[in-house]
């Protein structure tokens, strides 16, 4: 299937701009006018407020690394299922290490870049993590 095959590349890569700590490769997947939402928050629109939502993880857990576990097309759009990873040693932080999984469901936009991502994870487990650590390792 080209097209799976294609969105796989782009998620990979996409996985590599995380990793990176550089909050405008994350952005640069986006459209101009594109958005994050994450767990239903306020969308973040256009490149630059996705970078500074980016790059608050990128401050919160320095060490930060996101594994790609599986990407899915779906009828009317594509998911990106990851793992994030990292202690959260930045500025206010518990120094706990978290290890939380979730997905973006990805619009594409005509030209292949992100048009809306909407992120989800289990906000109540990431807190319990902040505060106690992940029990999970590797």
């Amino acid at each position: 299937m080209q097209e799976l095959a294609k969105l796989r590349e782009f998620a990979a890569r996409y996985t590599t701009a995380w990793c990176s700590h550089d909050a405008a490769k994350v952005a640069a997947f986006y459209s101009p006018s594109g958005s994050l939402t994450i767990n239903d928050g306020a969308p973040a629109v256009g490149r630059e407020a996705i970078a500074e939502a980016a790059q608050a993880f990128m401050t919160a857990f320095p060490d930060l690394q996101v594994d790609m576990d599986d990407v899915r097309v779906e009828r009317d759009h594509a998911e990106y299922h990851w793992t994030l990873r990292g202690t959260n040693t930045g500025p206010g932080g518990t120094g706990k290490s978290v290890r939380i999984s979730g997905f973006e469901s990805w619009q594409m936009s005509e030209d292949g870049s992100i048009a809306r991502s909407r992120g989800h994870f289990d906000r109540d487990e990431y807190a319990r993590q902040l505060r106690e650590g992940s029990v999970a390792t590797g």
